[in-house]
């Protein structure tokens, strides 16, 4: 299928920017233009604004159980148009075909989770202190949102803010990434047609600071989400706490990756390098410093070592890749100094850790051993293909190893003790813990960090509280 230029949506309308102005689609496996993206201005940020605030009106009146039953349709169009827009996806983004789809297809159960979570925003009564006394707690929509999504999973995470502000009741503004703007746009497409009036979502691109540096004041908002790197989530959630707007904030992480001499060595290397390696790496939630306990881990490298080396690149498109390249070539720039920095601190360079080809930005699935402290990839998230594995002795130097570092999103474990396990949950400092899996981010499950990797939901019960406020009424008879 042919890649298709991408619009602005706002107050019901798909349309160019005020403008004129567009930016490039490249596609990350040929480096070649592919299409461009409307470049939203000023004013058309007011328009957007404006739709917003009238939508919030018509869409708070609707009720819970049809806003569901709208949302429900959504999911079906997801799931009907999956093949196509993950086409899309993999175009713009550069992943496999097979995850673009899984993703296309986890978005429709994310909406479908929403829409049933809308008709649960339970208030409560409150025993009065007296006689005649009506006391209860309501829950009532937040009102206007901003969301601001990065270009790593393009459609999943505009539909978790998204779902879950239109099943609070919550009209929206999404600042989608321009890099990666045709999948979104489908999944916002899916809720037109599935029949959310016009106005209730909104969709815009252009520069994302001054996109942020516009909505997030202005006073038709109520409340932000934004998932990117920590150095901006800190500089959004400081402009919207000048403004006291409500912040959902998921953030970078550097997820480790414990495994005990007990462990399941086979099944623990499958499971992370699954997950080390999907989209490339560039996953907020990736196993990155792999501790491996001394009597297991000459056999853990060696198996991993031989599963990285095993996995075939190429274009996303192409049926045999496993791995599609990285997103832009920033990453690859940044990847590339990552390992040259752990080899020159004294790491070991045990498979990869180069780019592949001069057309695309692939890069090989790396693994670098026996990585000091020092290294800058042992402290700053490397968001490519990077695996960094050292050894360690005793629970307690592995334990204060996954919390030094600032992050705290995801961690695991591997280990076939109960007893290990359940001190290894309690003792890692991290919004998730995993332990012999890696199944993190399932609709139904909270889903967020601590630390400087965040705070909120955006899964589960948790993620509806930052889009409801409560409403205290105290009534006496007359």
């Amino acid at each position: 299928m042919s890649y298709q230029n991408t619009s602005l949506l706002i107050d019901g309308k798909w349309r160019p920017s005020a403008s004129g102005k567009t930016l490039a689609v490249l596609n990350p496996a040929t480096e070649e233009q592919i299409g461009t993206v409307a470049h939203a201005d000023r004013s058309d940020l007011d328009e957007a604004l404006a739709a917003a605030e009238k939508g919030f009106k018509v869409w708070r009146a609707v009720a819970p159980f049809e806003r569901g039953k709208i949302m429900r349709k959504a999911a079906a169009l997801m799931r009907e148009r999956a093949d196509n827009i993950a086409t899309l996806m993999t175009m713009e983004q550069g992943k496999v075909l097979n995850e673009a789809r899984i993703e296309t297809l986890v978005a429709a159960d994310v909406i479908e989770w929403f829409a049933e979570e809308s008709r649960r925003a339970y208030g409560r009564v409150i025993p009065a202190r007296g006689p005649g006394i009506y006391q209860i707690a309501i829950k009532e929509p937040v009102g206007p949102v901003a969301a601001f999504t990065p270009w790593n999973f393009p459609i999943n995470q505009v539909c978790r803010k998204l779902s879950a502000a239109l099943a609070a009741g919550c009209s929206i503004i999404v600042k989608a990434p321009e890099e990666t703007p045709a999948s979104p746009a489908e999944l916002l497409r899916a809720f037109v047609d599935a029949g959310v009036p016009d106005g209730v979502i909104n969709l815009v691109y252009g520069v994302p600071a001054e996109i942020s540096e516009y909505l997030i004041p202005h006073p038709v908002i109520r409340k932000i989400s934004f998932t990117g790197s920590t150095a901006v989530g800190k500089q959004l959630a400081a402009l919207a706490g000048q403004h006291m707007k409500r912040a959902t904030m998921e953030l970078g992480g550097h997820a480790p990756a414990i495994v005990f001499n007990d462990a399941d060595i086979a099944g623990a290397v499958k499971i992370i390098a699954g997950a080390k390696f999907r989209n490339a790496g560039q996953v907020c939630i990736a196993p990155t410093r792999l501790l491996v306990q001394d009597k297991v881990y000459k056999d853990f490298v060696g198996q991993f070592t031989e599963a990285a080396k095993a996995i075939k690149v190429g274009n996303g498109l192409d049926a045999d890749s496993k791995m599609g390249s990285l997103a832009n070539a920033r990453r690859v720039a940044a990847v590339e100094g990552f390992v040259q920095d752990a080899i020159g601190k004294g790491g070991q360079l045990a498979a990869g850790g180069h780019r592949i080809g001069n057309k695309g930005y692939f890069f090989e699935p790396t693994v670098v051993t026996d990585v000091p402290k020092g290294a800058r990839a042992m402290n700053e998230e490397p968001f490519g293909p990077l695996a960094l594995i050292s050894p360690f002795s005793t629970f307690d130097e592995a334990a204060e190893e996954a919390n030094r570092l600032p992050y705290g999103l995801a961690s695991y474990a591997f280990t076939s003790s109960t007893k290990t396990a359940t001190a290894i949950g309690a003792e890692i400092e991290s919004g998730m813990v995993a332990i012999n899996n890696v199944g993190l981010a399932l609709p139904e499950n909270p889903f967020g960090g601590v630390k400087d990797s965040g705070y909120g939901s955006e899964g589960g019960i948790e993620a509806m509280e930052a889009y409801l406020i409560t409403k205290f009424i105290s009534q006496t008879g007359v």
